[in-house]
């Protein structure tokens, strides 16, 4: 039952992540590369040395990121999962697929403010989802831990820093104007990763306090199919012995707890925290 359930929860992981890859693609194929905007990651540095040397986009990523794969093995070791290179070179695949092999349509009209909204809204979402299914594209971050191996460079700050970096090259290849969609392409693609992957990934812990505190455990395990944890307490006015529930729940799961403990216990006092990460059964596997 249980190798069961971990390959239904496999297959489940590739299948988005591969959904999110392909999102990702679209978004650089149909805005982003047709205007140059290098918004970080080997997608940009693809952009960038395209200018300079006239091979696809797709194929500049393929010598970026098997030149960065054999640079890191050899360096720090073998240190990716199958996943992230599955997906790195998925990515790869799809991108060079859509622009040479299986042409589509590119937006290349003159706002490009509009390119760089959309094309950053489909590859944020896309990188969203695969990074909540503990995917990545591989590109700059393989840097960004070589850097941190050796000099100790924090890795958010190594890719935010490789990104800018790649957003005024392309400044530099391209123009000013290009540079600037650039820088901006890149910070609105992290502001925007983030607040999807809150939105995908926030799960909250509620702690219960309550005299019926049976009847809604038997609820979170009956009705809503999670795990709970009962603590012995004491009541720090009364003196007297209590139970607290601690419960841990997708936020979309809330509102049905809520409304069971209104029924069961309207006395009941409860707290509710936002649990950014929650590894183990029922919620992210430790991989």
């Amino acid at each position: 039952m249980g190798s069961e359930r971990r390959l239904e929860n496999l297959v489940k992981e590739y299948f988005l992540s591969s959904f999110g890859v392909l999102l990702t693609a679209l978004g650089l194929v149909i805005f982003l590369i047709p205007n140059n905007i290098a918004a970080g990651g080997a997608s940009g540095l693809a952009i960038v040395l395209n200018r300079l040397i006239p091979l696809s986009v797709g194929i500049w990523m393929y010598i970026i990121n098997i030149t960065l794969f054999l640079t890191a093995f050899l360096i720090i070791g073998f240190d990716f999962s199958f996943k992230t290179i599955y997906c790195t070179f998925l990515l790869n695949f799809l991108i060079d697929f859509f622009d040479r092999i299986l042409p589509i349509y590119k937006y290349q009209g003159k706002d490009v403010i509009l390119a760089v909204f959309f094309g950053d809204i489909l590859t944020a979402i896309g990188m969203a989802i695969a990074f909540s299914q503990n995917a990545s594209t591989g590109g700059t971050d393989i840097i960004a831990k070589i850097l941190n191996k050796f000099f100790g460079a924090p890795f958010g700050m190594s890719i935010l820093f490789i990104d800018f970096a790649i957003g005024l090259a392309a400044g530099l290849v391209y123009n000013i104007d290009t540079g600037l969609y650039s820088i901006l392409a890149i910070i609105v693609n992290g502001t925007t990763i983030d607040f999807v992957l809150k939105g995908l990934e926030l799960s909250v812990n509620v702690w219960v306090v309550s005299e019926k505190i049976d009847e809604i455990k038997d609820f979170v395990l009956s009705e809503l199919g999670r795990g709970c944890t009962v603590f012995e307490a004491k009541g720090g006015y009364t003196g007297l012995p209590r139970n607290v529930l601690l419960i841990v729940l997708k936020r979309r799961e809330l509102h049905e707890l809520v409304n069971t403990i209104r029924t069961v216990d309207p006395t009941a006092f409860f707290l509710v925290n936002e649990a950014r990460y929650v590894y183990g059964e029922g919620f992210k596997e430790i991989v």
